[in-house]
Formats: structure tokens, C-alpha cells, sequence
């Protein structure tokens, strides 16, 4: 079976964190990468708290510079350094981000001590052969990005079937993997009994944005839909005023981009409360829908 992806929700509060719920941040690890999904106040004592380590980061994608998305990437970088971090640290966000992120590291005395490489994005602005990143801008008063994860769908073969036909690791299986037959042994195998085609699987972020015609098309099939849900529809008019979702907006785009499961988060402290005043708005709408509490973790 292939590696499944994690995520961990490492803050999951709007602007003003309360003691249940930290500042925005969220770490999807897949295959050796560690993506750090915005870093607020706070997120190296969820690093902590989650029984992580920060030094396995190996990517940064910053939805926008609102303090509360991006006040923990100073303690984040020194940690880094002070604990021998040696890898290049990548770090990608929307229009603006080279200029802010230079002054932050001229503003803390950052010496080189790593290589920071720094990337404004949009669409498709990363890809290997497990994965591609694509960004879309959002609307917010200021640069903004969401992001996908897409894990590409590939040709996998059963080790299973391999042990049980006693079929031994070798150049044969880059057949199967092309969906080939092959001869082992002088024994003719079928591809479709050795192998099964696994389809691609979609990770969306959405945080910080006012309702917009550009949140479905990157979202759409989505496997897991992880959004902003600030305020509830009874105050629709103040989040347009703030540039936010409601929850009711959220799920309503989670069933015309066809998700899977949508997770809502950046809930506003005003619902400390009473949570599930988000949560059942969302339901009428989408039934496969998830508040997401901190250190919370799925896979997929």
C-alpha cells in the first residue's frame, strides 16, 4: 500500500488564539517532505505539543503576511539554525512575499546559516514524480494564496501478488509499472493481476479569503477541502466587510467543486462557545464535514 498523507493541524483560531486553539498552521508530510502550511504565533510549542520536529520541515507555503499567519517564522528560522538545521528551506507564497520575508531575516539578524530559497507562485510551481503544489490567488485586501497538495496517480504494484507468485525484485516489474505484461520464469503474467492503477489524491487549503469564482476550480475533486469558516451566516455582512467565510459559504463550495470531506477551520474566537454553531450551519448543506480541533491529525 502506498504512504498515506498527514496532516496535522497545528492551529486551527482566526486572528486571536484562546486557549483551546493556537494562531493558523497546518503540516502535511508525505515521502520525506514536511510542508508547513503558514506558521503563526505560537506554532513551535505545537511542534512540541504534536511530538514533531521542526527540523524535518523542508517546505513553507504562506497564505498571506497578516500577522497571524506568519508572526512564528522568526522563532521557527532560529530554532532551525540553533539546532544545526542542513537542508535548503523553501519558501513560497503570494506577490510581495521575496521583499517581506528579506526584511524579516534582515530585521532578526539571520546569518546564512542555511540556504532560504524564496518563490512568489502561482498555478503549478512545484513537481516531481510523487507530487505537484499549485496556488491560486485569493481575495483579501492583500496578496493572498490557497494552496493544493496533488498526489499523482501512478501504477502500483501488489507486493502481495508479487510474494505470492514468488516473483523477485528486478528490472520486469518497470514493465508492470508501464501496465506491461511480463515473463518471469518463462511464465507469462498479466499486468492487471500484478498491478492496480491508484488515482490521484488532492489536498486543498483555503484560509483567509472572501467569497470568490476562483476557490472551486482549485478545490474541485478535492479528497480532503481544508477552509475557513470565520462566522457564521448570521453575520454574512461583517465577514464581506473582513474579507472571510461563512460557514455556509464554505460548504457551499464544498458541493459544487464535488469534495470528498471538507474540514473547516480558522474558527473566530466569538464561537469559543458554542463550536458546533459552525459545524451544524455547514452540515445542511455538506454532510461530510469535520471541525478540526488543534493537534488534531488525518490521513488520507
Amino acid at each position: 500500500m502506498p504512504e498515506k498523507i498527514k496532516i496535522t493541524f497545528l492551529g486551527t483560531s482566526d486572528a486571536i488564539p484562546s486557549a483551546a486553539r493556537n494562531h493558523p498552521s497546518f503540516l502535511l508530510t508525505y515521502q520525506g517532505e514536511n510542508i508547513l502550511v503558514d506558521c503563526g504565533e505560537g506554532t513551535q510549542r505545537q511542534f512540541r505539543k504534536a511530538g514533531l520536529n521542526p527540523c524535518k520541515i523542508t517546505r513553507i507555503l504562506i497564505t498571506h503576511w497578516h500577522a497571524d499567519h506568519v508572526l512564528g517564522i522568526p522563532g521557527l528560522l532560529k530554532t532551525l539554525a540553533l539546532s544545526g538545521y542542513n537542508k535548503t528551506l523553501y519558501v513560497y507564497g503570494p506577490s510581495g512575499t521575496r521583499e517581506l520575508m528579506n526584511s524579516l531575516l534582515k530585521l532578526f539578524g539571520f546569518r546564512n546559516e542555511y540556504p532560504i530559497k524564496i518563490e512568489e507562485v502561482r498555478g503549478k510551481f512545484f513537481e516531481n514524480n510523487e507530487f505537484r503544489l499549485e496556488a491560486e490567488s485569493m481575495t483579501h485586501g492583500i496578496p493572498c494564496n490557497a494552496y493544493s497538495f496533488v498526489r499523482k496517480g501512478k501504477i502500483r504494484i501488489d507486493k502481495r501478488k508479487l510474494k505470492k507468485f514468488k516473483i523477485k525484485e528486478g528490472r520486469h516489474l518497470s514493465n508492470l509499472k508501464e501496465g506491461k505484461n511480463i515473463i518471469y520464469n518463462g511464465k507469462r503474467y498479466l499486468a492487471k493481476n500484478l498491478a492496480y492503477h491508484e488515482n490521484e489524491k488532492k489536498i486543498s487549503i483555503v484560509l483567509d479569503t472572501s467569497l470568490n469564482n476562483k476557490i472551486a476550480p482549485l478545490v474541485k475533486n478535492s479528497d480532503v477541502f481544508i477552509c475557513e469558516s470565520s462566522f457564521h451566516s448570521e453575520l454574512g455582512k461583517k465577514a464581506k466587510e473582513y474579507q472571510h467565510l461563512t460557514a455556509e459559504q464554505t460548504a457551499d463550495i464544498a458541493k459544487k467543486a464535488k469534495v470528498k470531506r471538507l474540514i473547516l477551520t480558522h474558527i473566530s474566537q466569538r464561537y469559543n462557545k458554542n463550536q458546533e454553531k459552525i459545524l451544524r450551519e455547514a452540515k445542511k448543506i455538506f454532510r461530510n464535514v469535520y471541525l478540526a480541533k488543534d493537534l488534531d491529525v488525518i490521513e488520507v
